[in-house]
């Protein structure tokens, strides 16, 4: 089978999965894990702006995208010459059915069972009785958020933190003056690189608060990258408790 991925952990997922670069054919230019199989993959564009032609001529029989990390319209065009599966993951249980489907149309079940299982076990942790409240930020100027409907809020909330706008949908824009009701701050590390400076020049602003540089990849990559970024999270969980 000769598949185009266009997602990141998606291609990083099907290189877990003991995929060769003979069968995934075509990937975007931020699928970086893993280094040394990625880069004997041919480069079909960025998430949101495909190369429609070069996609056509890797002649894939599957294309596996995702409905938040990529355009509808391109996605679409693609369907009309090829099987195109779109995933959709925001919880936890969607990425064990990604799993679970992607080890389906691979003949390797009892691997996706494997991964699936590994991955509930990061997340068996004791749920904390007074969750801190965090907010998490995504992006600086105007500084934006993430609401309850988001694959990092999943995570978040499963590693014992509670998210301060899971009122909120999507990725919201929030004021400093809103963020003066956290208890703790995450800069993520992407798609805004949030460095130590940031946090610097938000402490001005939030002087009580305390403030942390998180791993972008641990919060919004799903697939089998979770595994990568258990010690991580189990860390990070400790500090919440």
């Amino acid at each position: 089978m000769r598949i185009v991925s266009l997602v990141p952990s998606i291609t990083e997922t099907l290189f877990d999965f003991g995929l060769t670069a003979d069968e995934v054919v075509g990937r975007t230019k931020f699928c970086i894990h893993p280094a040394n199989l990625v880069k004997n993959v041919q480069i079909i564009g960025g998430t949101k702006n495909l190369n429609i032609e070069k996609i056509k001529s890797l002649n894939p029989d599957l294309i596996i995208a995702n409905k938040e990390e990529n355009e509808k319209l391109q996605v679409e065009e693609l369907m009309t010459d090829f099987k195109v599966w779109v995933t959709d993951i925001s919880t936890l249980e969607d990425n064990h059915q990604f799993i679970s489907e992607l080890g389906k149309h691979l003949d390797k079940k009892e691997l996706a069972q494997n991964f699936n299982e590994r991955i509930a076990h990061i997340f068996n942790i004791k749920t904390n009785p007074l969750p801190q409240k965090i907010a998490y930020l995504i992006w600086k100027n105007p500084y934006m958020t993430v609401g309850d409907d988001t694959f990092i809020n999943e995570v978040l909330e499963n590693i014992g933190g509670e998210n301060l706008f899971k009122d909120r949908k999507r990725y919201p824009e929030v004021t400093v003056e809103e963020l003066k009701n956290a208890d703790q701050v995450f800069l993520s590390s992407e798609p805004f690189p949030f460095q130590q400076k940031h946090i610097d020049e938000l402490q001005k602003e939030l002087p009580v608060k305390q403030m942390i540089l998180v791993d972008g990849e641990a919060f919004s990559w799903f697939g089998t990258h979770l595994l990568q970024v258990e010690d991580y999270l189990r860390e990070l969980s400790k500090k919440l408790a």
